[in-house]
């Protein structure tokens, strides 16, 4: 049983990771609105765009990790009281390839942070500056709500 409930409380943390992702999605988007109405300088206009699909797309990554999490424990509960050995082999399944996924993720998001800091030291264009800032950004937030997972 201790399994079954290790897996409801990692589907309730993802849950709660998908608010919390949804929290930050919000944030940029006032912050791309922000921009549009305040922005005076080229570099403040430049972060419009970038904010506002930074914001759309992580609002969908937290969309995701919502629909995939939230109909999980439910799930949980009736795989284990139906075949409780089934179960667990699937969850060690699971939890094994949600292990690997979770390194790919912190050998990547790593990469794509650094080729964005390359672009923002290499190219004087500040929608590309904006841009690259907004994708490390993003990145980094990404990257601890995955280390949520582990």
């Amino acid at each position: 049983m201790d399994i079954l409930k290790q897996s409801m409380e990692w589907a309730r943390a993802e849950v709660f990771s998908a608010k919390i992702v949804w929290l930050f999605s919000i944030i940029e988007m006032l912050a791309a609105l922000g921009f549009w109405h305040l922005g005076r300088t080229p570099m403040a206009k430049a972060f419009v765009w970038p904010l506002l699909v930074g914001g759309v797309f992580i609002a969908l990554v937290g969309t995701g990790l919502f629909l995939a999490n939230d109909p999980r424990p439910d799930q949980f509960e009736k795989e284990y009281r139906l075949d409780p050995d089934s179960f667990v082999q699937s969850e060690i399944q699971r939890t094994g390839k949600s292990q690997r996924e979770l390194s790919l993720v912190f050998t990547i998001l790593p990469l794509v942070i650094f080729l964005a800091a390359t672009v923002i030291l290499v190219t004087p264009a500040s929608i590309w500056r904006a841009i690259s800032v907004i994708v490390i950004v993003n990145a980094g937030f990404l990257m601890v709500v995955d280390s949520n997972t582990e």
